[in-house]
C-alpha cells in the first residue's frame, strides 16, 4: 500500500507524503537489518546432541531478528573435529568467523576449551558477548 501524495480532503501535501514515505522506508530498513551473530555452544562430547542444540540455538538467533553463525554446525560437514591438525584448522576459521560478527552468544553452563578460545578473543577485541541458558533466556550478567 503505496503513500497517498493528497489529503483526505484531496489537497496536495507534500509535505505528509514525504514524512510518511521516510516512515515507512524507516520502518522496512529496520526490518531487513539483521546483525550477524556468532553462535558459541559445546561441540564436544555428544556432537549430534550438541549440534541438534546448536541449531535451536540459530533458529532463536533467526527469530529475535538475527542473521546466526555456528562454525560447530558448518565446519564439521568437511573437517574432521577428531584430527589435532583439522581442529586447530577449525579453530582458525571460527576465529575469522567471529571477527565478522557483531556479537558473540554463548549458549549453556559449559564452556569447552573451543568456546573459551573464542570467548577471550571476543573480550580482547571488544566485542559484545551475550550468555544465555540451553533454554535461550539471556543471563544477565
Amino acid at each position: 500500500m503505496g503513500v497517498n501524495m493528497y489529503n483526505a480532503e484531496g489537497y496536495y501535501d507534500p509535505t505528509s507524503y514525504e514524512a510518511l514515505t521516510n516512515i515507512i522506508k524507516e520502518a522496512q530498513a529496520v526490518r531487513t537489518f539483521r546483525p550477524i551473530v556468532y553462535i558459541c555452544s559445546p561441540l564436544s562430547g555428544a556432537v549430534e546432541e550438541n549440534q541438534e542444540k546448536a541449531r535451536k540455538y540459530c533458529r532463536f538467533a533467526v527469530d529475535t531478528g538475527y542473521i546466526p553463525l555456528a562454525p560447530h554446525i558448518y565446519l564439521t560437514q568437511f573437517l574432521n573435529d577428531d584430527s589435532p591438525a583439522e581442529r586447530d584448522l577449525a579453530l582458525f576459521i571460527d576465529i575469522v568467523f567471529l571477527s565478522k560478527c557483531a556479537e558473540l552468544w554463548v549458549f549453556g553452563e559449559t564452556v569447552s576449551k573451543g568456546m573459551g578460545i573464542e570467548i577471550e578473543r571476543a573480550k580482547r577485541k571488544g566485542q559484545l558477548i551475550r550468555y544465555f541458558t540451553e533454554d535461550c533466556k539471556e543471563v544477565k550478567n
